[in-house]
């Protein structure tokens, strides 16, 4: 797998989320269960991560989106 975004933001997240579904992308957001066992004050940014396969369609689906 490979990670194409990193980000604390949860609207941002739920967003790359709809786009990639949207594009028919299957993904996993990894470092989820720390960020909620953190409190959520963002120290440990949620990763997004794509099959290697999927990563250059997974980038161009996510190409208006800002990193962080």
């Amino acid at each position: 797998m490979e990670e194409i975004f990193r980000t604390n933001d949860l609207v941002k997240l739920s967003y790359i989320q709809h786009l990639l579904r949207e594009a028919g992308i299957d993904h996993f957001v990894a470092d989820q269960h720390i960020s909620a066992i953190e409190g959520n004050i963002g120290a440990f940014p949620r990763r997004v991560m794509v099959l290697s396969e999927d990563a250059s369609r997974a980038k161009y689906a996510l190409r208006d989106v800002e990193p962080g």
